[in-house]
């Protein structure tokens, strides 16, 4: 357990594995991204070198249940934190403000934004997630939805004209459309703000105050910018200011 991780110097922390520039599993078998260095500056800050972590996949319908049943002491995934996520876990952060925004085809013409979306055109998301509620609830409730266990999954769809657009945090369609330059783009019309945090299990007030500090010493040392131009900087993705973690 994260309260606990000082006495046995040992992590099991769930990340994304396909989430370029955030959280990727790479065919050597290292992790790299934000998600990964953030994981992994808190780790260290708690007494657990990078060799001691081990990783686990998190994907978006699964990471309530990592941390609630044990199988996980920390969750670093584009984690939205959410009033109803709240109910079951804990976050610390936010780390990251990110907005919802769609990736198309480079040659799409029908969909400039949320609201060109309608029942004609084929919007994908993973199962779990928020973006694609929040698309039908407040833009376009006929669009037809299309959900995937993985977004890498919704971009090969993307690709295979399976699907008209895939929709999640703007930092992270930024990523899939670096890997394709000349076949995808992001709209660039945002049109939610997604808060990351750190997901932990309730009620362990000790692990928060340790995180909180790691996450704040990360910002507050240069850290936090540096792995994101790094990890995201090439994109053209424009790195924001650090936001204010919440008490």
């Amino acid at each position: 357990m994260v309260g606990k991780v000082s006495a046995n110097d040992r992590m099991v922390i769930a990340v994304s594995f396909d989430q370029p520039g955030m959280a990727v599993r790479r065919l050597d078998g290292s992790y790299r991204g934000f998600d990964v260095d953030v994981a992994k500056f808190i780790a260290n800050e708690l007494g657990v070198k990078e060799q001691d972590i081990t990783w686990k996949e998190a994907q978006p319908g699964n990471r309530e249940t990592l941390l609630t049943s044990g199988e996980a002491d920390m969750v670093v995934s584009t984690y939205s934190i959410t009033d109803k996520r709240k109910e079951i876990v804990d976050f610390v952060g936010p780390y990251f403000v990110a907005g919802q925004d769609l990736l198309v085809r480079m040659n799409e013409s029908r969909i400039e934004g949320p609201k060109s979306l309608n029942a004609s055109l084929r919007l994908c998301s993973t199962a779990g997630s928020t973006s694609a509620a929040y698309v039908k609830d407040q833009f376009a409730k006929d669009v037809n939805l299309v959900e995937y266990a993985k977004f890498s999954d919704c971009v090969t769809a993307l690709l295979a004209n399976n699907v008209d657009a895939v929709t999640t945090d703007d930092v992270l369609l930024a990523g899939y459309a670096a890997q394709n330059p000349e076949l995808l783009r992001v709209v660039g019309d945002p049109f939610s703000k997604e808060e990351y945090g750190v997901g932990l299990r309730r009620n362990d007030p000790t692990s928060k105050a340790k995180v909180q500090a790691a996450l704040q010493k990360m910002i507050d040392s240069g850290a936090w910018r540096e792995s994101l131009e790094v990890n995201i900087g090439s994109s053209g993705y424009k790195i924001p200011d650090p936001p204010k973690l919440a008490p």
